[in-house]
């Protein structure tokens, strides 16, 4: 697997990206060699972020901890995107195959000089797949929402956790 490691605001020691790497390689014995692991460390005040997002045969897995000690929230986030794989184990090998999903294209941050401020730009091909494909994909972003093409339908279709913890549908017409 390989592994990108970026610092926002923190200094990247020898000793931080060394251990991030042993940590993150203990999850190669779920992806193939093909798999790409982005690591980000981030400082607020005295808390330190951990993001990893992890891209593989068009997969997205990601999971996000914060902790006082950056090596506390490496393991952290580690043990994250374990449960998520271990918790979807079986439905990522019964219901996905190899190309439903793909990757997000590059972040562009814009910014327009109206009343609303956008603060970040996302792009990336829609493809098709079920809404229960869907849902899993968006649980495995940790995500409120997701849009998808629906392949039974073939029409741009968003799924949405509600706040009773089930899944809304929305069609377009």
């Amino acid at each position: 697997m390989k592994v990108n490691i970026i610092g926002r605001k923190v200094e990247i020691t020898d000793k931080l990206r060394n251990i991030t790497e042993k940590k993150i390689e203990k999850l190669s014995k779920f992806f193939k060699d093909d798999a790409e692991a982005k690591v980000t460390f981030s400082e607020q005040k005295l808390d330190k972020t951990v993001e990893v997002t992890i891209f593989q045969s068009g997969m997205i897995y990601r999971a996000e901890e914060t902790d006082r000690d950056e090596f506390a929230a490496i393991d952290n986030v580690v043990d994250v995107i374990e449960r998520q794989i271990r918790k979807n184990k079986t439905r990522l090998e019964k219901k996905l195959r190899e190309t439903a999903f793909t990757a997000p294209a590059e972040i562009d941050d814009a910014e327009e000089e109206t009343e609303f401020k956008i603060v970040k730009t996302k792009k990336y091909a829609v493809k098709p797949m079920s809404p229960d494909e869907a849902i899993l994909q968006m649980n495995l972003l940790g995500h409120e929402f997701f849009l998808f093409k629906n392949s039974n339908t073939d029409e741009n279709n968003i799924v949405y956790k509600r706040h009773d913890g089930n899944y809304g549908l929305i069609e377009t017409e």
